[in-house]
């Protein structure tokens, strides 16, 4: 028997097939629309739901032995239903503007300091319950024939199995969950007019929803013996897949969007942690959090640059059969000089400023193509050395980072990341660790493993460790300096 991690992110889904002993098999993947408009960022949930059963089925022709398989998703983003399940209203991605209006009323009505007490969350208009306010208000229609709010995982979970069934760290991602009773909040439900009953159970991430429902089998071959099983946040996931289990260890997330994400052995109640707008989500391990510190734009930043303005590049990579990015990162030695915000789709931790607008500072005509690309990838270290910072003023601090995702295979940005925030990263086989989490998590819980750590031994395998070197940190850190007072230099010239 085999188990699957079937990860549905913001564009596409793809779902990934292990044997017992963590040999990856297979992968499959489907994109669907996401449609970005001035005032209205939503996805295709049609689109999603089609892509899904369509990577459940070309998955079965050739593995149709599967055990188990894990959900995981990206979170914010609801499905509002009526009692047959079928949608009522578009899906609003994190990065809807609307719902501003509403998150003020929540704070007006509960204040800031209590609602990031009950929810772990600094309030803000990315999260659910404010954007699900907003349809409820201008979309009396739709309130009146809801009969579920589903997020993407337990969506997808009901859709297989007919269950109701959210876990922990995706719920947390409402702005509506309490992250100490483990249960929707009734007093920030009642602030924002919505019933409880509307949402689905909240349970322990990882646990079984039950087996396809006969008509998913007919079309997607699954066996009526496979087990479906509610994982969790996206983020959670790849931090179980990268082997991030305590306080001394983090994930360098180099995906589209970079994410560094702690552990954390309490609910902070420093001060300085919720100036930083950091979330705290319940984490797999009893008793431990996680925290997220992250820019919207990581690997994001880099496709950028070479889709604008490296063409010549681009085409003598596909000449040469080689990568662009590592066209572009040849010859670099060392800090560039130049500051670059990588707030090109806004500022996410600490200032989750949606109006913030990137820059590149520091050019002259002397200045190469390649040495802007490479400000790039220091600009995103930059940033999350800034966030480093905050966190370990407010006490959260890590001895090691395990790198992740595309971003993780570029030893020059790895080992300027290292340089950076001055601590050794660990760079593992696998880029998606999404994926590997998902399944270690899912090979748990239908007893493959027998706890994550054994999951971890199978599954996780190491690729190599980059260490920091002290000359260059001391100079990236005089270049850091300046840095760190970029975003209060240009926002007020943005508007």
């Amino acid at each position: 028997m085999k188990i699957a991690g079937l990860d549905i992110g913001t564009t596409g889904c793809k779902i990934t097939v292990f044997d017992e002993k963590g040999q990856r098999l297979l992968k499959e993947y489907r994109d669907y629309p996401v449609s970005r408009k001035h005032h209205e960022h939503e996805i295709d949930i049609a689109g999603v739901r089609d892509s899904v059963l369509a990577v459940v089925k070309s998955m079965t022709e050739s593995c149709p032995d599967i055990g188990g398989i894990g959900v995981t998703s990206f979170g914010e983003t609801f499905v509002v239903t009526d009692e047959e399940g079928t949608p009522l209203f578009p899906s609003m991605l994190y990065t809807d503007p609307r719902g501003q209006k509403e998150c003020d009323i929540l704070k007006e009505k509960i204040g800031e300091e209590r609602l990031a007490e009950i929810s772990g969350l600094v309030p803000h208009e990315m999260y659910s319950i404010a954007k699900i306010m907003w349809v409820f208000r201008n979309r009396p229609d739709v309130c009146e024939k809801a009969a579920h709010i589903f997020l993407i995982e337990d969506y997808i979970v009901y859709l297989l199995t007919g269950v109701c069934q959210i876990d922990y760290s995706l719920a947390a991602r409402t702005m509506a969950f309490d992250i100490r009773a483990l249960d929707w909040s009734q007093e920030i439900l009642e602030a924002a007019g919505v019933r409880k009953e509307l949402f689905s159970k909240p349970v322990p991430t990882g646990t079984i929803a039950g087996e396809p429902l006969e008509e998913i089998c007919r079309q997607t071959g699954l066996s009526s013996q496979t087990k479906i099983v509610s994982v969790s946040h996206d983020q959670v996931a790849a931090a179980v897949g990268a082997g991030v289990f305590d306080e001394t260890k983090a994930v360098d997330g180099a995906g589209t969007v970079e994410c560094m994400t702690c552990v954390l052995s309490e609910i902070p109640k420093n001060p300085e942690f919720y100036k930083g707008k950091y979330a705290v989500t319940p984490y797999i391990v009893p008793g431990k959090y996680l925290c997220y510190a992250f820019s919207y734009t990581g690997g994001a930043l880099l496709q950028w640059f070479l889709e604008t303005f490296a063409g010549d590049e681009l085409k003598k990579a596909k000449e040469e059969n080689v990568s662009a990015y590592d066209v572009m990162e040849a010859g670099y030695s060392g800090p560039t000089g130049l500051l670059v915000l990588p707030h090109f789709a806004g500022a996410a931790t600490p200032y989750m400023d949606t109006g913030s607008k990137g820059a590149i500072l520091g050019l002259t005509m002397e200045t190469e193509k390649k040495e802007i690309y490479w400000a790039c990838m220091e600009g995103v270290a930059y940033e999350m050395r800034l966030n480093e910072e905050i966190l370990r003023s407010a006490g959260i601090s890590f001895s090691m980072l395990h790198a992740t995702g595309g971003g993780a295979s570029s030893e020059v940005w790895t080992q300027i990341k290292a340089d950076v925030l001055n601590v050794p990263i660990k760079v593992l086989e696998a880029k998606d660790a999404g994926t590997v989490g998902s399944a270690m998590i899912t090979g748990t819980a239908v007893g493959y493993f027998q706890d994550l750590k054994e999951a971890a031994k199978c599954m996780i395998r190491e690729k190599g460790i980059c260490y920091p070197d002290a000359g260059r940190h001391e100079a990236y850190e005089k270049i850091f300096q300046r840095y760190r007072h970029l975003y209060e230099a240009v926002r007020p010239l943005v508007g």
